[in-house]
């Protein structure tokens, strides 16, 4: 029978892979931590060039509101607020009357099922994005087709979301469901 003994006055330990490992692992998050540094420092390039680029936006941004402003003023003066409200009026009618009614008809045919009627189009509204809305009052006999017709509005490209803001049964005086609504229309100013 063996029995190991040891002579040294401290028990004999193995730290030479630990230290090993150790090593490895600071090396490690030594080289981690250089990657790390060398990104900040380039975000913090980016962040300095992106806060320039922004400061020469808003000087330009100054220098606009100021000649808008300036732009304003002459405008406001008693001598040209005649000018500017009569061509304000001018270019409201000429965007009016730059809506073909020829092309509303013609594109709400396209959509419109045949056992459904378009009782009444309103004046249509230009919205301050420039966008046409059609408020319209259509009836049918039954609900159903009035369904399938707003389903087509929202389908076509022509047509943007519906809103229906009331509808009404048949009465002694009008045999037809009637509902009205309005809805966005894509015809190019």
């Amino acid at each position: 029978m063996r029995i190991p003994i040891n002579l040294a006055s401290e028990p004999f330990r193995r730290d030479r892979p630990i230290l090993i490992a150790s090593g490895a692992c600071a090396m490690l998050l030594l080289a981690m931590l250089a990657v790390l540094v060398f990104l900040i420092m380039g975000e913090r390039a980016n962040a300095r060039d992106s806060r320039i680029a922004v400061e020469k936006l808003n000087n330009q941004l100054h220098v606009i509101n100021a000649e808008q402003a300036k732009l304003d003023a002459t405008l406001r003066q008693p001598a040209n607020a005649m000018v500017l409200e009569r061509s304000l009026l001018l270019n409201t009618l000429v965007q009016r009357k730059a809506i073909s009614w020829t092309k509303i008809f013609a594109d709400l045919e396209g959509v419109m099922p045949m056992n459904v009627r378009l009782i009444q189009v309103r004046l249509p509204q230009i919205t301050s994005r420039s966008e046409v809305v059609l408020d319209m009052t259509v009836g049918s006999q039954e609900p159903l087709p009035v369904i399938d017709f707003l389903k087509r509005l929202q389908a076509s490209p022509l047509f943007g979301p519906v809103t229906m803001h009331s509808s009404a049964p048949p009465t002694q005086n009008q045999p037809l469901y009637q509902f009205r609504l309005s809805v966005n229309y894509a015809q190019k100013l």
